[in-house]
């Protein structure tokens, strides 16, 4: 089959089996600026606005801001085929279903031009500002859920251009009060608890630390004007390969540089709440409500939790994909476990879900070997994921006097892991942004295996807790005694 490269001079040729953007790609405007294009964002948030779009919404398209120099890649890819990609949905039977997104209108780089980021932002059509940082990106102290200045916002206090997210919105946002525009909606993206509260913390902290120096009153105007709802969103996403690549070129004909591949379901619950224009999202499938707390942690404990209670324990026990590890029937039934009887005493009601149901469907998703991704990168920046997913779980069981005992041991497992040596004595590719700071620490581990704990920003007042100190003491004895298989069937057992 003779390859078609993806770009907007060929959609019309493209074979009928790829669906193609339903509306005229020109006539659409930009209503929505997003900070930190990736996988996921493509995936998910482009997708609804796509759907908007082809529903004569014309502008609620998006430009796509790398705000890292990691994004140029990616970017420019993108770019050579004029914001087009095409998303592969994998279904468990194994088969795929193409569609090309098209909301993706501009896409900018921080490093490139810093102040079209800025206008692109403050420019009156731009009625939603969406991020997805990381859950590194909020400057905050996990253990305290309190502002924290890092680095980097700290030199954007004093330099001439922003280069962080919320350097860039205050900015934006103090263009736009001057210039008398109304004032965008944020509307955080990314797996991180109150993502909105959290996002409006951050902005107001750093508005205040720069209004202390400039005395203009901006944190103030942010507070009474500024709507920061949060959400809730879902999609498994793993990262594209050259073998998704070819696959795509193989059987639809459609030589795209960067596609993104995804699992069918997909899920979007934000709070309806919006500075000025309200973007009709529940007509392409979002779930407007009141309040998306109980969502969000159903979520967030449920699956994100869950990724990381089975990373490290089946990383440690020589599994390397998620599906590997849901195939073995002692890490399916530790998950299981984890979910009902640790996880979910912690949840609130959530509107219209039978938790029951839901977590069989999690199961089913982790299963799926076509949207399967690696242990490496759920395990990646562990410290931040295990303070922001299995910590808090621990918080509310220890108070409430019930089971900790699997995710405490997951919590083992990731200081094991991150020690960089499996248990076969080979090495281990940490990643994590703390390496530094936990090496020493980790090295004591035979020892000394409650020594991490004192690291305050992960831990918090947990150090001080006489039954998670117990618990973490007899998990880390377990995995060095019994390696992480052998740990998890005897906690099971138990």
């Amino acid at each position: 089959m003779t390859a078609t490269p993806l770009s907007e001079t060929t959609l019309a040729v493209l074979p009928e089996a790829v669906r193609r953007p339903a509306y005229d790609r020109t006539a659409a405007g930009s209503g929505v600026v997003h900070l930190g294009v990736g996988s996921f964002h493509r995936s998910h948030q482009a997708v609804y606005f796509d759907r908007l779009l082809a529903r004569g919404h014309a502008g609620w398209g998006i430009t796509g801001v790398g705000v890292l120099a990691a994004d140029r890649p990616l970017h420019a890819a993108l770019r050579a085929q004029d914001g087009l990609y095409t998303l592969v949905l994998k279904a468990p039977d194994g088969s795929i279903e193409p569609s090309v997104i098209g909301s993706l209108l501009e896409l900018l780089l921080l490093d490139d031009d810093p102040e079209a980021v800025l206008a692109a932002m403050a420019a009156p059509a731009t009625r939603l500002i969406t991020l997805t940082i990381t859950e590194g990106g909020y400057s905050t102290d996990k253990s305290t859920g309190r502002f924290r200045l890092d680095d980097a916002l700290a030199a954007d206090l004093t330099g001439p251009r922003p280069r962080t997210a919320f350097g860039l919105l205050t900015e934006a946002l103090r263009r736009r009060r001057a210039a008398g525009t109304p004032p965008f909606t944020v509307v955080s993206c990314d797996n991180v608890e109150s993502n909105g509260d959290l996002a409006r913390q951050t902005l107001l902290e750093f508005a205040r630390l720069q209004e202390a120096r400039t005395g203009d009153g901006l944190a103030g105007w942010i507070a009474a004007s500024v709507a920061f709802p949060n959400s809730m969103v879902d999609r498994i996403t793993p990262a594209t390969t050259d073998g998704d690549r070819r696959r795509l070129t193989a059987e639809t004909g459609v030589a795209d540089r960067w596609p993104v591949v995804a699992e069918p379901y997909l899920q979007w619950v934000l709070e309806d709440r919006f500075s000025d224009a309200r973007p009709p999202l529940a007509e392409v499938g979002v779930q407007l409500v009141d309040d998306v707390r109980p969502y969000e942690l159903m979520k967030l404990r449920l699956l994100n939790a869950s990724h990381q209670v089975m990373s490290y324990l089946g990383y440690l026990a020589g599994h390397r994909r998620v599906d590997e590890v849901l195939a073995d029937p002692i890490f399916a039934e530790l998950i299981e476990r984890y979910m009902r009887d640790e996880a979910t005493p912690t949840l609130p009601p959530v509107p219209g879900t039978d938790l029951a149901a839901y977590r069989r469907t999690l199961l089913e998703r982790f299963a799926n070997p076509a949207v399967s991704d690696t242990l490496a990168r759920n395990c990646a920046e562990g410290s931040e994921r295990i303070a922001t997913f299995v910590l808090p779980v621990i918080r509310e069981q220890l108070a409430s006097g019930g089971a900790v005992d699997l995710a405490v041991l997951a919590v083992a497992a990731w200081a094991r892991y991150a020690i960089g040596t499996d248990e076969a004595g080979e090495p281990i590719p940490v990643v994590d942004a703390r390496q530094d700071r936990l090496a020493p620490l980790l090295a004591r581990w035979a020892e000394d295996p409650l020594a991490v704990l004192s690291v305050g920003e992960v831990f918090g007042d947990l150090v001080g807790d006489e039954r998670f100190r117990a618990a973490y003491r007899r998990a880390a004895g377990l995995l060095a005694r019994y390696g992480a298989r052998g740990a998890v069937a005897h906690v099971l057992g138990s």
